[in-house]
């Protein structure tokens, strides 16, 4: 999904090959270095939510929380972060799949984006697509035996949560493991591209293809879309994502995308090659857009493209950059899909290098807060922290520390890094420094003014108690009318009542943490939208 920067020099073959099997060009990024080769404050101002219904006050000082999405994508395809390797038990997946999570709360993160259709497969039972042999360890179609997205969702929203699927609407397959690339043979025998091979096209050419549904086939857009819908209606998650997999990026040596036939028979004989296949994928987006709201409204619709549209030097309303155009090179018009109101929220994939010369970060991020400027689409970036470790630049740890303090100058409402594998593995220490920086107290998710609003009522704290584990546990009760999907906690500190916990409805509420000395607390309530509703009256516990 997450992306990098442009081909700014040739690819050696074996960076090649190594992109073409991950099959999601996660790597791209890595493949361009720069030539050649300060301590930021906590996480900015606190900002007040922008919620429908006002926290208020608590023991008469004002209630004071950060209002971000902090999440990583946990990648399947290739077994990048999990599930470890092909056909674990099922105990051994949800096993690893909880670690997982227990991390993201260990980071304070409040979303996870997991990838459940990776390449024309499903992590859940479908109408449309076979199992997922990153799961499974087969390409026979098979199933496990189980629900793993059901398992996944529960999971996660058990940890306040938010769940996102992310998806690859395209892809069909990836490189057989012998063989020509785009070998049908190869395919499970329930996957719609062995029934449907007109809406197959395999590319680049040679061993390392992959196959593609045809964008400019409707009937298999139409497939594609109800494929993922499958997923929303089936299960409860949060939101959709996709990552900048529509046309594939374009390999060079003579590769063509071979959609000629389709072309062909478009019904606006004057538009180029371009500008049709541009509108194919907005068709998409914008199709997918209305249709998941009219099936659940509350589902956000996201995505995350790559990091540049146009450069200024092409286009007066592109960026400050000098990389490949995702508008030109895999006809991306992202700014079209902000503009038109489209998305709930984009996360651009800015993989670069504070000072990166062809893209630097600190020009990339002002052009797409600027994009977003007037809009309902809130702007969260995509975090290069796999480069961590790299040449030059990605060599200092505090590399990312110091995008999320230039994110906060620019209003960005979070971030979600790539990939979790980085997140564990901690390289040069940055992502300790950046949860301490950043990240030290937990967030909550930045509402919509688009989706449905019901903030609950001020509930009423009953009880509160020192446990002998050390956390405070405090009992309540729901106000009257809505039943809230969440909570959040705040203890008085000074001037302001800072928030110290979340979590699901039906989770104990307590401070983790709390002080040695005497303590009030007041407790809200938030709706499935994040909106969120008075405090409660304050309540004490001793000493």
């Amino acid at each position: 999904m997450p992306r990098p920067p442009v081909r700014l020099v040739l690819i050696v073959s074996a960076v090649l090959l190594a992109v073409s099997v991950l099959g999601i060009g996660l790597l791209r990024a890595a493949s361009y270095e720069p030539p050649g080769a300060g301590s930021p404050a906590a996480r900015g101002p606190e900002r007040a939510g922008p919620a429908a219904g006002t926290p208020g006050r608590c023991a008469g000082v004002p209630v004071s929380a950060t209002w971000e999405l902090r999440g990583m994508w946990l990648t399947t395809v290739m077994n990048i972060d999990w599930p470890s390797k092909p056909g674990l038990s099922r105990e051994q997946v949800q096993t690893e799949y909880r670690a997982w999570l227990d991390l993201a709360v260990s980071m304070r993160h409040n979303a996870i984006f997991v990838h459940v259709r990776p390449s024309g497969d499903a992590f859940w039972e479908s109408a449309y697509a076979p199992w997922s042999e990153w799961l499974t360890g087969r390409r026979d179609g098979r199933s496990p035996g189980w629900d793993p997205m059901a398992f996944m969702v529960a999971e996660a929203h058990a940890r306040n949560l938010e769940f996102h699927a992310w998806f690859n609407p395209y892809r069909g397959s990836q490189p057989a493991p012998a063989g020509p690339g785009a070998d049908f043979a190869e395919l499970a025998p329930n996957h719609p591209l062995r029934k449907h091979r007109d809406w197959a096209i395999a590319y680049p050419d040679g061993k390392n293809a992959r196959l593609y549904f045809d964008p400019g086939i409707p009937a298999a857009r139409a497939f594609v879309e109800d494929a993922m819908l499958e997923a929303v209606e089936k299960y409860d998650v949060d939101g959709v994502h996709f990552d900048d997999f529509f046309y594939p990026y374009p390999e060079g040596g003579g590769n063509d995308f071979k959609d000629d036939a389709s072309f062909a028979r478009r019904a606006d004989k004057s538009q180029s090659r371009a500008d049709w296949r541009r509108a194919n994928v907005d068709t998409l987006v914008s199709e997918m857009s209305r249709r998941i709201k009219q099936l659940k409204p509350w589902v956000k619709f996201g995505i995350s493209p790559f990091g540049i549209w146009r450069n200024r030097d092409t286009d007066p309303a592109g960026s400050d950059t000098h990389g490949l155009q995702s508008y030109d090179a895999i006809y991306a018009d992202t700014r079209k899909w902000v503009r038109e109101g489209w998305l709930d929220y984009v996360v651009p994939q800015l993989y670069w290098a504070i000072g990166f010369d062809k893209a630097d970060y600190t020009k990339a991020l002002p052009w797409w807060s600027g994009l977003v400027r007037g809009t309902r689409v809130q702007l969260y970036i995509g975090q290069g922290d796999y480069r961590v470790g790299e040449k030059g630049p990605w060599r200092q740890p505090d590399q990312i520390d110091r995008q999320l303090s230039l994110n906060d100058k620019y209003g960005v409402l979070g971030s979600v890094h790539f990939s979790a594998k980085q997140i564990r593995e901690d390289r040069l220490g940055s992502v300790t420094r950046y949860r301490d920086h950043h990240y030290a107290a937990p967030a909550l998710l930045p509402p919509m003014a688009q989706l449905p609003a019901a903030p609950p009522a001020a509930p009423r704290l009953v009880g509160a108690r020192r446990t002998p584990a050390g956390p405070v546990q405090l009992e309540w009760q729901a106000g009257a009318g809505a039943e809230p999907a969440s909570w959040a906690l705040y203890r008085v500190e000074g001037a302001a009542a800072k928030l110290v916990a979340t979590g699901r409805a039906g989770a104990k509420v307590q401070d983790p943490a709390p002080p040695p000395a005497a303590a009030q607390y007041c407790l809200s309530g938030l709706d499935r939208s994040g909106n969120e509703g008075a405090v409660s009256a304050p309540r004490g516990v001793s000493r």
